[in-house]
């Protein structure tokens, strides 16, 4: 699954990265794009310009070598002048035609338009005024002119007649530069519109922004008229018209932006066409790859738990079988040393009960033997007798105690009966039960109960009394040599979820080489008898009572064994502390020595 999501976010992220590049990069071709057609229309317009003024010079001076028209000229009478060039006009096929005397007065005018005649007579003086003007402006009507002047005799030394003039409206040559590039065109003069390809709205808006435009150079800006955007660029043309005039071309991104959102959903469709296929691809891979990897992760766990037959998948990939054929091999071979392990370390065991029990049982059943011999005798008073059966009677209560000892080790926590008990209770009969042990013979054993003395606790009574007992039996034999100074206190201290017991001697402390296997069963340093099981039992019900028993502080003349059991029934009853577990139990302090 997290591999899917992975896969999703890459082609998410890929398929947007694209969608901006290549918007960015459509973007910029598209402004290049326009950018030349802008040029190339102001080019086509220049040399359409050209081409229209060279054919109206072209007639002007065919109409100048007209006798007719010299005639008309001389006849000096406006009104004839006027009636007269109305036929010429006609013949010209011109949108303007005017006349007007040496002195550049308009004698006759006319255009299509209906043109202000007081506009036109101001226009006319300005084109006479300067050679380079070639457009008049008459309000909202734009003219691309051609002056002649009109001679009896020849053009050198013949007399000045008038000047004839012919025009033609620049909405002409508007249309034929917006129709081959789809570029719209628009002349602006003092802020206002005299001719334009735009629509009525466009044109409006653009004539809001006329000051704008009025100051954009030849390079192409976006402007945004109404609500599309165009690509404008500005030629001024002031120089050749009676008044400021600029001609202004723009073409629209709106069909560029449908193409790009074409493409844009073209790659969002590809996109998803991918996430689609990388989903299927990706499910595939999964029950090839990474479900058998599942399966065989889930087998490993279950191993390490111990399930040793949970199924290791036989399916996927050449390297997934092998990885499994692998660890099923591992697992097996794993099993099998354990089996070996378990054994040796069963018949070690064994052994060292054997070896530990054995001297012991033999000391046992050899008194018994030889005192049962004496026993046979008629010789023996009752006083003998009586002696002889006391010994007869330890000997089997010791070995009666190291069988039961074996036993409770054999079986710990299969039999916890737990109720609620006094602690002083059972220290008080876990000590009694020491006193009268022969290990304790020339040993002082002092109690303190602390407060409050009737602590009450949910344990197993009988467990809790034998594992005080074996703590002390153990402090016993191990101050037993030092003579008449020979001290054991065992103090009680309640906590609140807790009861402890600390078990103190004055001995020459616990030898260090044993300390780490302390609680290990059958470990007897130092002691001419005992099993070895009393501080593993102790140890052991302990932990099943939720608390443990910890070699707190050992050094010559004191040594504390510490125990802990909960005052609660624990929620899960622990079982015996592994090996390394019991190492941990050992807590030497700073002052620890042997």
């Amino acid at each position: 699954m997290l591999l899917i999501v992975t896969m999703a976010l890459v082609i998410a992220l890929v398929t947007g990265t694209s969608l901006l590049l290549i918007r960015h990069q459509l973007r910029e071709q598209v402004t290049d794009d326009f950018s030349q057609d802008l040029d190339h229309s102001v080019v086509a317009f220049q040399n359409l310009q050209a081409e229209r003024l060279g054919a109206l010079e072209r007639e002007n001076a065919l109409l100048a070598k007209l006798p007719t028209l010299k005639a008309l000229m001389t006849s000096g009478d406006d009104l004839t002048i006027q009636d007269g060039a109305a036929e010429f006009w006609q013949l010209s096929g011109t949108d303007l035609f005017m006349l007007a005397d040496p002195s550049g007065r308009v004698v006759a005018a006319y255009a299509r338009n209906a043109p202000d005649d007081n506009t036109l007579r101001q226009g006319m003086k300005i084109l006479l005024a300067s050679a380079t003007k070639r457009y008049l402006i008459d309000g909202r009507s734009l003219y691309a002119c051609a002056i002649r002047p009109l001679y009896f005799g020849s053009d050198q030394a013949g007399t000045l007649l008038g000047y004839v003039l012919s025009g033609v409206s620049i909405e002409r040559t508007v249309r034929q530069i917006s129709q081959p590039t789809g570029v719209e065109a628009t002349f602006l003069s003092g802020g206002q519109i005299v001719a334009s390809t735009l629509t009525p709205d466009v044109q409006a808006s653009l004539a809001k922004q006329s000051s704008a435009l009025s100051g954009i150079s030849r390079r192409p800006a976006v402007v945004k008229l109404g609500n599309a955007q165009f690509l404008s660029a500005t030629e001024d043309l002031s120089a050749t018209a009676t008044s400021p005039l600029q001609l202004v071309v723009l073409k629209s991104f709106e069909p560029a932006e449908r193409s790009i959102s074409r493409i844009d959903r073209m790659v969002l469709v590809i996109g998803l066409l991918a996430l689609l296929s990388g989903t299927m691809l990706m499910i595939v891979i999964s029950r090839l790859v990474t479900r058998p990897l599942e399966e065989l992760s889930r087998s490993v766990r279950a191993f390490g738990s111990g399930d040793v037959k949970h199924r290791v998948p036989r399916h996927g990939t050449q390297e997934v079988r092998q990885l499994s054929t692998a660890f099923a091999s591992m697992r097996n071979e794993i099993q099998k040393a354990n089996q070996k392990v378990l054994e040796s370390e069963r018949l070690a065991t064994i052994g060292r009960m054997a070896s530990s029990v054995s001297h012991d049982l033999r000391h046992y059943l050899a008194a018994i033997f030889a005192n049962s011999e004496f026993l046979a005798s008629d010789r023996l008073s009752a006083k003998e007798r009586t002696e002889i059966f006391g010994d007869i009677r330890t000997a089997v209560n010791g070995t009666t105690d190291m069988i039961e000892s074996l036993l409770i080790f054999s079986r710990t926590g299969t039999s916890v009966r737990r109720q609620p008990e006094l602690m002083a209770t059972l220290v008080e009969r876990a000590t009694a039960l020491v006193r009268a042990h022969p290990d304790a013979d020339g040993v002082t054993l002092t109690t303190n109960y602390g407060e409050p003395t009737e602590t009450a606790v949910v344990v197993d009574g009988k467990q809790i009394e034998r594992a005080i007992s074996n703590l002390l039996l153990n402090a016993c034999q191990s101050v037993r040599n030092i003579g008449a100074s020979a001290k054991v206190v065992i103090a009680l201290e309640t906590q609140e979820h807790q009861i402890i017991v600390n078990v103190i001697d004055n001995g020459p402390g616990v030898p260090e080489k044993i300390r780490k296997s302390l609680f290990d069963p059958f470990v007897s340093e130092g002691k001419h008898k005992g099993t070895g099981l009393g501080l593993t039992l102790a140890h052991c019900i302990a932990i099943e009572h939720g608390g443990n028993v910890v070699l707190l502080s050992s050094r010559p003349g004191e040594t504390i064994f510490q125990m802990k059991v909960t005052r609660e029934v624990p929620m899960q009853n622990t079982l015996p502390a592994s090996e390394d577990n019991r190492h941990d139990q050992v807590i030497p302090d700073e002052n620890v020595r042997t």
